[in-house]
């Protein structure tokens, strides 16, 4: 049973990755360096930070660049945000009586003035700050605090802090919240992975606190999980594509869980409404699809997936919620030569040859 949780600061419990995205390119804009796009930061970014610099920008002092990047950083500040998720899972622990440490590389001046804003500095036991090397920190905060690594869950979002929680012989859990991919954090090999602290706070609750979740296992006796998903046409015979981290990091549709009780139409209006803040009309059922343990989906699962096509029901702009990164109206054409994952292009595919022009032309 657990009795002790360590979390990473940033990426975990907050959202800094704008911030240290735009820090990181203005050392390298002074470094003389060719500046990174998100997609490539997230992909080659990682810890201990002067093991990266070392990679990108070797002709540089150390001192130096740090020089530029808190500076900057601190620009920066008032895009930090708490992540979705964290408060509630922080109160839970306080619930539940658990002991709540950070271990996390953030200069100690930011983490004061992180904690202060989000008011999360009342739910931490003790800090660990301007840990650069999280594996030779562990140790000591398990040792300081009479912690049982058995009863003690590291909770990251890369793949440091699971190579963290290995070395210390802890409990390993990676979230899709941060820094690191589901590629990335698959190949550190977390006891589980998911997709943010809400769900974590839902296993741990159906499980009495054991972890890793049984319920989260694969499991002959697991039972399918229903789902409906939109292929959105707006009035130029474009359609809507979103990226999402449990995906990885891949292209699809909007759409969710049918709830109990829920008729499938009504499902599919309740879910693009909040994921997207879009209303629909001219609803029309495509296609069935069963998706059996994916690889490109962040944890095993099988979902009966019921695909539809609709319209926008009047023109209005894309507000996406927490579950995806971006978004983009494309022809079907350009969605096809989009990295997408699988249920998606065979929905487009599908349509494309079987729907009739009149629809999406």
């Amino acid at each position: 049973m657990l009795r002790n949780i360590i979390f990473d600061w940033s990426g975990t419990l907050i959202d800094d990755l704008p911030a240290v995205w735009a820090a990181t390119n203005h050392v390298l804009e002074r470094a003389g360096v060719e500046t990174f796009t998100l997609e490539r930061f997230r992909a080659e970014f990682s810890l201990p930070f002067q093991a990266f610099y070392q990679r990108v920008a070797p002709h540089v002092p150390l001192p130096q660049l740090e020089t530029w990047f808190h500076a900057k950083f601190h620009e920066e500040q008032h895009t930090v945000r708490e992540l979705p998720h964290a408060r509630e899972f922080l109160q839970f622990c306080r619930r539940e009586g658990l002991r709540t440490f950070v271990l996390s590389t953030i200069r100690r001046d930011h983490f004061a003035a992180q904690s202060a804003r989000a008011g999360f500095g009342e739910y931490i036991h003790r800090p660990y700050v301007e840990a650069y090397d999280k594996k030779q920190w562990i140790h000591a905060l398990l040792s300081e605090n009479s912690l049982d690594p058995e009863e003690t869950l590291f909770i990251g979002d890369m793949e440091h802090d699971v190579e963290t929680a290995h070395h210390a012989g802890v409990r390993s859990c990676a979230v899709l919240t941060g820094y690191n991919d589901l590629q990335q954090l698959r190949r550190a090999r977390p006891q589980l992975i998911v997709e943010h602290l809400g769900e974590l706070k839902r296993l741990l609750e159906r499980d009495g606190m054991s972890f890793p979740p049984i319920a989260d296992r694969a499991s002959v006796n697991a039972t399918p999980v229903s789902t409906v998903g939109g292929l959105i046409f707006d009035g130029a015979g474009r359609v809507l594509m979103i990226q999402t981290h449990k995906w990885s990091d891949l292209w699809g549709i909007p759409g969710g869980k049918i709830q109990f009780g829920e008729v499938a139409e009504d499902a599919l209006v309740r879910e693009l409404k909040e994921e997207t803040d879009l209303d629909i009309s001219e609803i029309r059922f495509v296609l069935v699809q069963d998706c059996i343990h994916s690889t490109e989906f962040y944890r095993d699962a099988h979902f009966v997936l019921l695909n539809y096509v609709c319209r926008l029901a009047a023109e209005s702009p894309v507000r996406l919620n927490h579950e995806a990164q971006a978004f983009r109206w494309v022809s079907l054409e350009d969605a096809l030569a989009m990295p997408l994952n699988q249920p998606t292009r065979r929905l487009i595919t599908h349509v494309m040859s079987e729907l009739s022009p009149t629809f999406h032309g």
